[in-house]
């Protein structure tokens, strides 16, 4: 038996060449995906993980970020988060703020981008004006604000005053907080231009036929296309509570005081979390509780996400299929 399988391992034929063009291609395809995505994947690790990570690394101490003696902690400031009265109200201040400008800022959108839908003349120019607005750079909007809104000279003391009103302190309490939010709706164009964008993708010949079926405006706008609209809405709810719940740069600018002290100045109305970080970090130098703080605001932002996400699974028509349908599969 041996002696067969030697005879017949010798009558073989020998095994082709193994050819390695093809593997040269792979790898130098392969060198070529390194070569490119190589400076995303560094800038990646070095501006993304290495911050996450280094913040991590600060909560769990109680370094001021500037003396060299700090001691380990544990996590004691993330005990101390859920014990400080003023985070906790900074927190239920920012979600009221988010309840407040989140849902009046689409909806608000919305109706402009249904009104500049129809056909009228100088549609574009009204267009081009109401979204305006929404290019204006933040920190010129909010200083715009702060001038017209001035006790002494702004604005809107004088049309108070041309009405025979006393002067009021719209940067104070409990003022400054409808400030922001009008300030904050003011630039509800971007809103607008993104849903005048969905609005030209809904089928003029489902409107039609519903039309031709008796059925009223308000009634094809709620069964035709507000489902269809439904994605870009919830897109425009994520994004802005995800922006909402970090507003601070509003809130610094339309403090009474400026400069770096701003932040101590803030009133109490706009005193909201990032507010309270930015204290924490720069005006009482509490890195390693300040970025406690940001990292419970990172477990904040992803939990009330996953819940719109929960939500919306329940309300939102991808390519026209119901969403009670989907469940149900």
């Amino acid at each position: 038996m041996t002696a067969t399988l030697a005879a017949s391992t010798e009558d073989a034929p020998p095994a082709p060449e193994v050819k390695r063009r093809g593997r040269g291609r792979s790898g130098q395809r392969t060198r070529t995906f390194y070569l490119f995505v190589g400076p995303w994947i560094a800038g990646f690790v070095l501006l993304t993980l290495f911050p996450l990570g280094y913040a991590f690394w600060m909560s769990l101490t109680n370094t001021d970020g500037l003396s060299p003696n700090w001691s380990y902690v544990g996590f004691e400031n993330y005990v101390r988060v859920f014990q400080d009265t003023q985070t906790i109200e900074s927190l239920g201040r920012t979600g009221i703020f988010m309840l407040a400008t989140v849902p009046t800022g689409v909806a608000a959108g919305l109706a402009m981008a249904v009104l500049l839908n129809r056909d009228f003349r100088g549609r574009t120019l009204f267009r081009a004006l109401f979204y305006l607005p929404a290019v204006v750079p933040g920190v010129a909007a909010a200083l715009t604000f702060k001038i017209i809104f001035d006790k002494n000279a702004g604005a809107a003391n004088a049309a108070v005053g041309a009405v025979g009103g006393e002067p009021i302190s719209w940067l104070a309490d409990p003022y400054t907080r409808f400030v922001l939010i009008l300030m904050i709706l003011w630039g509800v164009g971007g809103s607008m231009i993104i849903s005048l964008a969905a609005l030209q993708d809904v089928p003029r010949e489902l409107l039609e036929a519903a039309k031709v079926d008796g059925a009223s405006p308000a009634y094809s706008f709620f069964k035709i296309t507000l489902p269809i609209l439904s994605p870009i809405i919830f897109f425009q709810v994520v994004t802005g509570v995800i922006g909402s719940l970090q507003v601070f740069v509003p809130s610094l600018l339309l403090a009474p005081v400026n400069g770096p002290a701003a932040v101590t100045a803030v009133p109490e109305g706009n005193y909201f979390f990032m507010v309270h970080v930015y204290a924490e970090y720069f005006a009482k130098s509490h890195f390693g509780y300040a970025s406690a703080l940001l990292w419970v605001l990172f477990a904040f932002v992803l939990l009330i996400t996953g819940i719109v996400f929960k939500l919306g699974n329940r309300s939102v028509f991808y390519g026209g299929v119901d969403p009670t349908e989907k469940e149900g599969s």
